[in-house]
């Protein structure tokens, strides 16, 4: 048998499996759009609605999409409160939140991965078993504690409270752990100083860890609710998840003003977890390996 005759018998051989493969390929991608379109509805829907005039909104048939849209919702949200001020306020705190996290959690969690000091382990503990307790729980004290140094309706009272987080030691530890002990002993060997070797070789080396802490430090930071709410009375210094409650205090009946500023106010933290979805993914579990 020729060499032509076995490429064609096993081109002939291989077409039902080849057939197969597509076919799962192609109900895989089948299930997932209907999946993703059942857990997008809402959303959907949302957007659907801010566009909406209230006359559609408010009849007996079900409308899903805007028979007249229209942009007026979205100018009605912008002028009744100070939306775009609040967005700003929003993106202050939260960027100067994560900056300010990525920094203190990396040298914490050098200091518990790198270097040996007595007690160690138990304040590593402690540090820990604060993930246990509630926000609910300190936030009265907290409150007392910043209102008797004068910190109210200021940006320092929204950001210095989070410049750190448990969360954020625990996920860049389970990185530097990741590494050799030898790493820093040659570095120290070199000359290197200690800071010098978490800026020019920890942090390339945890990109990942540093794209997913940045992702999910944002979002949190981007919808804190209760703590801007009991801190702050100045439309100044409010963030944007208290200005959307404001426009459904002011006029209750215009749904579709207040679900076009909710649109507006999700837009970027969607933006940041689909432009970081893959760093946090990718942080969230090549920490916990090792190797």
């Amino acid at each position: 048998m020729s060499a032509e005759e076995l490429k064609r018998l096993h081109a002939v051989m291989s077409a039902p499996g080849k057939r197969k493969k597509t076919a799962k390929k192609i109900l895989l991608v089948a299930v997932n759009t209907v999946v993703a379109l059942f857990i997008l509805l809402p959303l959907l829907y949302a957007v659907s609605i801010a566009f909406m005039p209230s006359s559609d909104l408010y009849t007996m048939s079900m409308n899903l999409i805007p028979t007249h849209p229209t942009l007026d919702n979205f100018r009605e949200a912008l002028t009744k409160v100070p939306l775009v001020r609040f967005v700003l306020n929003s993106f202050l705190v939260a960027g100067l939140i994560t900056f300010g996290q990525v920094i203190s959690c990396s040298l914490a969690a050098f200091s518990f991965s790198f270097l040996e000091f007595k007690g160690k382990n138990v304040l590593f503990m402690i540090v820990m078993a604060t993930m246990m307790i509630p926000g609910e729980a300190t936030i009265i004290s907290n409150y007392l504690t910043v209102s008797s140094w004068g910190w109210l309706n200021s940006y320092r009272v929204l950001i210095i409270p989070y410049l750190t987080s448990a969360m954020g030691i625990f996920l860049f530890r389970q990185f530097y752990m990741s590494f050799p002990k030898a790493l820093y002993e040659a570095a120290m060997l070199d000359g290197c100083s200690n800071l010098r070797f978490i800026l020019t070789i920890l942090m390339p080396l945890t990109k990942s860890g540093i794209g997913a802490m940045v992702v999910y430090t944002f979002i949190n930071a981007w919808n804190m609710y209760m703590w801007p709410l009991l801190v702050n009375g100045s439309n100044e210094m409010r963030t944007v998840q208290i200005g959307i409650s404001m426009l459904n205090s002011i006029d209750a009946q215009s749904i579709t003003m207040m679900i076009a500023g909710v649109v507006m106010i999700i837009i970027p933290s969607i933006s940041i977890f689909i432009i970081g979805q893959k760093q946090l993914i990718r942080g969230m579990f090549s920490g916990a390996v090792k190797g």
